[in-house]
């Protein structure tokens, strides 16, 4: 096995530093994401109910 040349290595530490920025970019914008958005309020049923199929929020924010 022979030892690797400086380019070499440098090339690697470029794609390793490429790979590292696209993944906390990554995680920058979906954390941003998560605080930005406000779905608002979308229809549910308010009460319990019995009736099959329907569900309701577990705590409703509007």
């Amino acid at each position: 096995m022979r030892a690797a040349t400086p380019r070499s290595r440098s090339v690697l530490a470029w794609w390793i530093l490429a790979v590292v920025a696209v993944f906390l970019g990554a995680n920058a914008h979906l954390l941003y994401v998560a605080i930005d958005s406000d779905p608002g309020c979308v229809a549910h049923l308010k009460g319990m109910a019995s009736v099959p199929g329907q569900y309701r929020a577990a705590k409703s924010s509007c």
